[in-house]
């Protein structure tokens, strides 16, 4: 794994973005916008997917600690399912952008797609979690916030598993789903869902 990660700024207020949770079968996809201090570098910043659990955990302290602005912002199941899975994202991201308490003079997105009517100039990074510490902090945010609310859902409906696979279509899922029914966690525009809603 590539550990470098560029610490390149627009300023002093370039905010990276990022959302979590396209993939899964339930639960809102989350966004977080980050502008992070220069003055206070956070070493080990890279793609969440990469970090380990208990890693994401303590950098998830220390950006909301040392970052001179954050914001973390969703889009619920409804929206997802009214407005499909991409413009929900992008529906996120815009409004963790607009909820920052400092505005950004230029946003990074990371994935290949601006959201509209943004606040500020903005730009899609591919890949851009692994390239820019201020796109990995917003994916550890995202990242880790996504995965508490989907663990703690697991306390509400029990026998899904939602601890475990945190919403994603697992045999495990699919099974919960078919003998327990779908929750009002369930996106009831994806594939799997839908299917076993109309079987």
């Amino acid at each position: 794994m590539e550990a470098f990660v560029s610490q390149v700024y627009f300023g002093d207020l370039l905010a990276g973005v990022d959302e979590a949770g396209r993939g899964p079968l339930a639960g809102e996809v989350v966004a977080a916008a980050v502008i992070l201090d220069p003055q206070q570098p956070i070493a080990g910043l890279a793609d969440s997917k990469k970090l380990s659990e208990k890693k994401r955990e303590a950098l998830y302290l220390e950006i909301k600690e040392k970052a001179l602005s954050y914001a973390i912002a969703s889009a619920s199941v409804a929206e997802i399912d009214q407005l499909n899975i991409l413009h929900a994202s992008m529906l996120a991201m815009s409004r963790a952008v607009e909820q920052l308490s400092i505005k950004a003079e230029h946003a990074l997105i990371d994935g290949n797609r601006v959201p509209a009517n943004l606040s500020c100039s903005a730009e899609a990074v591919v890949k851009g979690d692994a390239r820019h510490a201020a796109i990995s902090a917003a994916s550890i945010l995202a990242k880790v916030t996504r995965d508490r609310d989907i663990v703690k859902a697991a306390e509400t409906y029990p026998g899904y598993g939602f601890d475990k696979h945190k919403g994603y279509p697992t045999a495990v899922h699919l099974q919960a789903i078919r003998e327990l029914g779908i929750t009002p966690l369930h996106r009831r525009t994806f594939g799997p869902v839908k299917k076993i809603i109309e079987g």
